[in-house]
């Protein structure tokens, strides 16, 4: 089984097939075609070897040809103890499922060297194609993936991916844009806002649209309702408690996650006070889980499982050679009412 390697310049590199691979390890041919399809049948030692050489020659599979089926995709997250994280993986396995195709769900938690673990596994296992979920990926990961020609699609970009790949994101700007017109229309003015992280593009579009909402409605931006969060339920809770300690607090908040929102919910009920009665609140994602909050929690949907599939499907489209229909697309988002706002009850 031959394959073509490529320079980082472009050119093409002499070929290098299994059978010089399996001569400079001094084993047979069947067992490097094991190391390069991730089986397990082989000792460690033999296994370290043949990794070191297939990296040292920048090995890869024949590039699939039009038509070709893939059979691995790789599925890689910062972490993993998120619902959002699921319903990526729900959208991906969907897809791979119905094509026959293997999926290995990776966290890589931002620890040092686990990125490069993960490279490392990747290279063994050969896989037709990456999906990313993850902004923390080091430069010289970066350069890898480069050099290996993986097909790779980037789920819910940081900012301009630093790889040249098709993106699958959502419109997170007019999400934050249909929340604060939301709690407008209910007759809110003083609205807080629970920010994501900022390094985030999501993040800071969600903090625009909510920007716009206000100025569009007259309404001023006041940075002092503004507390910063970094989308889990802690963060959504000391938001709430900054919020809420002010001089004029809100009347309603806009929490960037939904996982920020139920905190902010539990900060409220420690204070005594009462959702949508006394503060209205709004969250962005609409997980399988705020339907049951109490109360059942009005949120931005982000359509999450089917940014997973089309990111499957992108990444098996390129695998097997085809065009992609665009390199960058975002999924509408959507306002999902129900009972957690209400219009103000006092000043």
């Amino acid at each position: 089984m031959a394959t073509e390697s490529r320079g980082t310049e472009g050119g093409a590199r002499p070929k290098v097939t299994i059978t010089a691979i399996a001569q400079e390890a001094g084993v047979s041919v069947p067992t490097v075609s094991r190391v390069v399809n991730g089986r397990s049948d082989v000792s460690p030692e033999t296994r370290a070897r043949v990794e070191d050489l297939l990296r040292l020659h920048g090995y890869r599979r024949r590039q699939s040809a039009p038509g070709d089926r893939a059979a691995l995709v790789d599925l890689v997250f910062n972490d993993l103890d998120s619902p959002w994280a699921v319903e990526i993986i729900r959208g991906v396995e969907d897809v791979a499922h119905q094509d026959g195709v293997g999926t290995v769900v990776s966290a890589i938690h931002g620890r040092a060297g686990s990125a490069r673990q993960w490279l490392k596994n990747l290279r063994a296992r050969a896989s037709d194609g990456v999906i990313l979920v993850t902004s923390v990926l080091e430069p010289v990961v970066h350069e890898e993936l480069r050099r290996l020609n993986v097909p790779i699609v980037v789920v819910d970009p940081a900012g301009s991916p630093a790889l040249d790949a098709p993106t699958v994101g959502a419109t997170n700007w007019a999400g934050g844009m249909a929340a604060t017109e939301h709690l407008l229309s209910l007759g809110h003015r003083r609205i807080g806002l629970i920010a994501g992280p900022p390094r985030l593009l999501c993040s800071r579009a969600r903090l625009d649209g909510h920007r716009a909402a206000l100025e569009a409605a007259g309404v001023p931006f006041d940075q002092a309702l503004v507390a910063q969060g970094d989308f889990y339920h802690e963060s959504g809770f000391h938001g709430c408690d900054q919020l809420m300690s002010g001089p004029t607090p809100p009347t309603a908040i806009f929490a960037s996650s939904d996982q920020m929102a139920l905190g902010a919910i539990e900060a409220l009920r420690r204070r005594g006070l009462r959702v949508p009665e006394d503060v209205s609140i709004i969250g962005f994602d609409d997980l399988p889980e705020v339907r049951w909050s109490a109360p059942p929690l009005t949120t931005i949907r982000q359509p999450l499982s089917d940014m997973g599939k089309l990111a499957a499907r992108t990444v098996l489209r390129q695998a097997r050679g085809e065009e992609i229909e665009s390199p960058r697309v975002e999924l509408a988002t959507q306002l999902i009412i129900r009972a957690s706002t209400a219009p103000p009850t006092g000043g």
